[in-house]
């Protein structure tokens, strides 16, 4: 019978070393430090959004301070880049740059009471310096409180002072000029800039109209009637002191022509003739006057 090496346990150092305690799982380690740093970088991001703002080309900032007093009027509006800001603050971006409104079939009444349709264009932009004020007393919504309230107001008192003949013909670039000076006074108080104001289009009713353009096609032909008879009345006198100057010299012509002359001048012609090689000339005794009688070529 074999005999069996049965290990004794009291003599195996490692039998003597302590059961080993479970590790602890690495999902306790994410969700005791991973949750807090997300909580802490939303924050982060949220703080340097509200301390931050980044103003475009052509724009202007303007700081509302919410527990210093509201809007910033005493100092110059944030200019373009990149500014730092306490987060309880607010800055509100305005556009500076020009900028155009359209204001399409606008009904104002002509000095006679007629209804008269108006497209006019406005080129605008706020005041810079001003721009505090602005925001403070109009808000950001200026240009309809503001610009197109005064526009329509201007134009329609202006229109009132023309009949539909002035507006569709002579008065136009009168009437846009007016518009735009009188808007300009209205608007520059209230701290906005108005650049220009441009009539586009002046739609009149159809049947006054049509009789604008009859009236004007008459005096067209009422103007070149005119000028037909200017031009012959001016032919009838050039004709006439074209005449009057042959005449007077044809009075000192013949006072100047006496007998002895015309007699000399017929020799010198006759001379003259006689020495011409390609001349043949037959004197048949003498003519009146004493002058030679020429016969053929």
């Amino acid at each position: 019978m074999d005999n069996f090496n049965i290990p004794n346990n009291q003599n195996n150092p490692r039998s003597n070393r302590p059961p080993r305690r479970p590790s602890k799982p690495m999902n306790f380690n994410l969700f005791k430090y991973g949750i807090p740093l997300f909580f802490l970088l939303i924050f982060a991001i949220i703080l340097i959004a509200n301390c931050s703002v980044n103003i475009g080309y052509g724009e202007a900032g303007v700081l509302f301070r919410t527990f210093g007093g509201g809007v910033v009027t005493e100092e110059a509006p944030k200019g373009e880049g990149f500014h730092i800001i306490a987060p309880w603050n607010k800055v509100y971006v305005y556009n500076t740059k020009q900028q155009e409104q359209f204001e399409e079939n606008m009904q104002v009444l002509s000095s006679n009471g007629l209804e008269i349709r108006l497209d006019i264009s406005i080129l605008y932009q706020p005041k810079v310096n001003e721009l505090g004020l602005l925001h403070q007393t109009k808000g950001e919504d200026y240009l309809n409180v503001v610009i197109v309230p005064e526009i329509r107001a201007v134009a329609r008192s202006v229109i009132g002072r023309y009949t539909p003949e002035q507006l569709y013909s002579t008065k136009r670039d009168v009437i846009q000029n007016e518009i735009f000076e009188e808007t300009k006074r209205k608007v520059e108080a209230q701290h906005v800039q108005l650049n220009a104001v441009l009539v586009r289009d002046v739609t009149l009713p159809a049947t006054i109209k049509e009789a604008i353009e009859r009236k004007l096609a008459q005096e067209q032909e009422s103007l070149e009637y005119e000028f037909r008879l200017e031009k012959a009345r001016k032919e009838a006198e050039r004709q006439k002191i074209d005449a009057e100057g042959k005449a007077a010299a044809n009075r000192i012509l013949s006072a100047s022509l006496t007998d002895k002359i015309l007699q000399e001048k017929g020799i010198e012609a006759t001379t003259n003739l006689a020495k011409s090689p390609n001349s043949k000339v037959v004197i048949v005794g003498s003519g009146e006057g004493g002058l030679p009688l020429i016969l053929g070529n």
